[in-house]
């Protein structure tokens, strides 16, 4: 069955992600008294008395705004509105009824969705003495809460989930999980992440526009691809700490590397205007040191004056600079013109199965004797080194156990002689692998 869909709107500072993350029990959407916060829909599973519900969070509500970034969260929470089986209006009884409040009040009602007024910041019995003005508003009777202590919580879902409406159980089909590919977006800030998921989703799910660092959160956004279920993972822009100027900021960031940490395969993308800048390299980095599938999408690439050599030239200096990194696949992109964006996407489903291979124990110990009979290891001392076996102990990442009598004799530049040749030999387009080496 469906999830039904519960949608918290308000005009900024109200406490909206505060209630966000009270009802799903978890920080999921950042918080900060710093108005504005929430700018794209912020969505997350949960349930109540064994109701299941999507909840959406949506950026504050300013409708006379002319800022580029406020309107954009205008369209955002008028999407929210369109997508909500019932609303949860939440205004603040210590600034009492506003203006803004009964502008927003006046839409609900045209939305003729049920609503639900939610009085925040009621932290004790003498605070409810706030709520009658809040009847002016016309939407029923308004109900106390406070997001930042969890009070009159239970009792408030409990009104929430009575104002669903009722759905007749549709079966769906059971997708199994480990054919689920999550996905996540990284990159730095204005690279065109969001851009990328509006174009592969068909729809502003996400705000756009031309101000660095417009998305914050990390969201995650179920998908269909040729039959292929996806999980996407948009992730707010990556800076270097240097410039964070916001504590806001550096909580997005955290998220960015959490949302990598989820992820089965990770799209960096990357400006092809700018080219591969030392933060493009350190986000590169944290995808390979979590051992998760890595694209390298170069975006804007419509941008760029070129032949047919082009291409070839702008990937030779990608790998001069990542140092040889060069089992990642690189794509040229255009999110604004929509070009190669859905053969990014075969190529992550590609990167996935890569991911997930497996090599017969029989078959890589056949292979090592023809790697080690080509070029043997280095003596450690005076004692002749020898690689007696090995073995792949873990997929989705690869992880591969070789055994000798003298693990500190196999250095670095001997590891990386074996991936090389594991590659040539197996393939392994994208994905980091883990060589481990133990004493037999």
């Amino acid at each position: 069955m469906k999830r039904q869909i519960i949608t918290i709107i308000g005009r900024p500072n109200v406490g909206k992600s505060t209630l966000f993350n009270r009802i799903i029990r978890k920080r999921e959407a950042i918080t900060d008294n710093l108005p504005g916060v929430t700018r794209d829909r912020n969505y997350a599973e949960s349930e109540w008395s064994g109701v299941p519900f999507t909840l959406i969070d949506t950026g504050g509500y300013l409708p006379d705004s002319q800022e580029v970034i406020h309107q954009a969260v205008l369209t955002q929470v008028h999407g929210a509105i369109d997508e909500a089986d019932v609303i949860v209006f939440l205004v603040d009884a210590k600034d009492g009824l506003t203006n803004i409040d009964q502008e927003i009040a006046h839409l609900l009602i045209r939305s003729n969705k049920p609503v639900l007024v939610a009085v925040n910041k009621i932290d004790s019995i003498n605070d409810e003495l706030k709520l009658p003005e809040f009847y002016q508003l016309g939407i029923g009777e308004p109900f106390p809460v406070s997001a930042i202590s969890g009070r009159n919580l239970g009792d408030f879902l409990d009104k929430l989930i009575d104002l669903l409406p009722r759905k007749t159980p549709q079966p769906v089909p059971e997708t199994a999980s480990d054919s689920l590919i999550k996905l996540a977006i990284v990159g730095k800030p204005n690279v065109g992440k969001s851009s990328f998921i509006n174009a592969i989703l068909g729809v502003e799910k996400h705000i756009v526009t031309d101000i660095p660092g417009t998305t914050r959160d990390a969201i995650d956004t179920p998908f269909k691809h040729y039959g292929q279920d996806f999980v996407l993972i948009d992730t707010a822009g990556i800076r270097r700490r240097s410039r964070i100027t916001e504590d806001i900021e550096y909580y997005s960031i955290i998220r960015s590397f959490d949302s990598i940490r989820r992820c089965d395969v990770a799209v960096v993308i990357m400006d092809a205007v700018e080219g591969l800048t030392d933060q493009d390299k350190r986000i590169i980095e944290e995808v390979i040191k979590r051992k998760k599938g890595i694209i390298l999408a170069v975006n804007k690439w419509d941008l760029v004056d070129k032949d047919t050599k082009t291409a070839q030239h702008y990937e030779k200096n990608i790998f001069d600079e990542l140092r040889g990194e060069k089992f990642i696949p690189v794509i040229f992109i255009s999110a604004l013109k929509k070009q190669r964006l859905f053969r990014t996407i075969e190529l992550v489903k590609s990167v996935c199965e890569e991911r997930k291979k497996r090599i017969q124990t029989r078959e890589l110990n056949r292979f090592l004797e023809q790697i080690v009979s080509a070029n043997s290891p280095p003596d450690f001392g005076k004692h002749p080194v020898k690689i007696n076996y090995c073995t792949q102990v873990k997929t989705a990442p690869p992880v591969f156990t070789f055994f000798t009598n003298f693990p500190e004799g196999i250095k670095a530049n001997y590891k990386k002689y074996i991936e090389n040749k594991l590659r040539e030999q197996y393939g392994f387009f994208g994905v980091p692998l883990t060589l481990v080496i133990k004493r037999k």
